[in-house]
């Protein structure tokens, strides 16, 4: 099939995620290159759009729920026949003041083997692929049986082990446990993603000034985070720019040998949870 002259085939970035931290990092890796951007709510995600649109970059809309495997398929399928592609960033995701635990189980745990083992597919050297995990995913308290479950089981398996399945309604629990799978997955998704010359990571926010988190500021357990915050020595929230400078970081040349791994951005909150919390 004729794909265009070389020059019409610019380098592709995918962003999962048309929120605060998708649309932060759209913008810091999407200069010069055509970047795809998914979300599950078209609403959303035309608003993203056109707005990326006005401001110059080259974008499109995918319509995607990360959940359905068939969905994932499509983007993939969509930023292969585009170019060459460098960076995938998956920063969709839902949280415990936004969603039931069966959904957070859906999307964030889910949602994220599905990434990560679609577009291993397509990755080829230079691809770089980043999930937004959670500094939550290092409060886990998981057997080595569980994470290595966790971490290797085939997608369409992952509610079904007994680690998932205990959690029930626990929309927290769900959220940690789903956090701690998306670190222990990319570890074991490396060596796959290694062979093509390609990376992958993720990075662990904390407490970051998106709409997200100001509905878990207001939810039952927002005044607990934001006493962590001061408590840690932060004393403020991290911006969608920080974590965006970071993922810059990690899909572009001074990380080249770094893969497999995870980085906070948290401003010291699990340092402080680790070793400094009251027990």
């Amino acid at each position: 099939m004729d794909q265009g002259p070389p020059e019409d085939r610019r380098d592709v970035v995918v962003v999962t995620g048309a929120g605060g931290m998708g649309s932060a990092v759209a913008r810091r890796l999407g200069s010069g290159r055509s970047l795809i951007v998914a979300d599950a709510s078209t609403s959303q995600l035309d608003t993203l759009i056109d707005a990326l649109r006005a401001e110059g970059y080259t974008a499109r809309g995918v319509v995607t729920d990360v959940s359905d495997r068939t969905s994932v398929g499509k983007l993939v399928e969509t930023a292969a026949a585009e170019g060459r592609l460098t960076a995938v960033v998956h920063t969709a995701g839902v949280s415990a003041a936004t969603a039931s635990a069966r959904r957070i189980l859906e999307v964030d745990l889910v949602g994220t083997a599905h990434v990560i083992d679609a577009f291993e597919t397509v990755a080829t050297r230079g691809t770089s692929l980043v999930c937004v995990s959670s500094m939550a995913g290092h409060c886990a308290s998981l057997s080595r049986a569980d994470e290595a479950a966790l971490a290797t089981v085939p997608a369409a398996e992952l509610l079904a082990l007994d680690a998932v399945a205990a959690i029930g309604d626990d929309a927290t629990a769900a959220y940690i446990v789903s956090k701690r799978a998306d670190h222990v997955r990319v570890q074991a998704a490396a060596l796959a993603w290694n062979l093509r010359g390609a990376r992958v990571n993720t990075v662990s926010p904390g407490v970051i000034s998106t709409a997200m988190s100001k509905a878990e500021a207001e939810s039952a357990t927002g005044e607990h985070m934001l006493k962590m915050l001061e408590a840690c020595g932060a004393g403020l929230p991290g911006t969608p720019g920080e974590v965006a400078d970071a993922v810059a970081f990690l899909t572009g040349p001074q990380s080249l040998y770094i893969t497999g791994t995870d980085l906070l951005i948290d401003g010291g909150q699990a340092a402080w949870i680790h070793r400094h919390r009251p027990a």
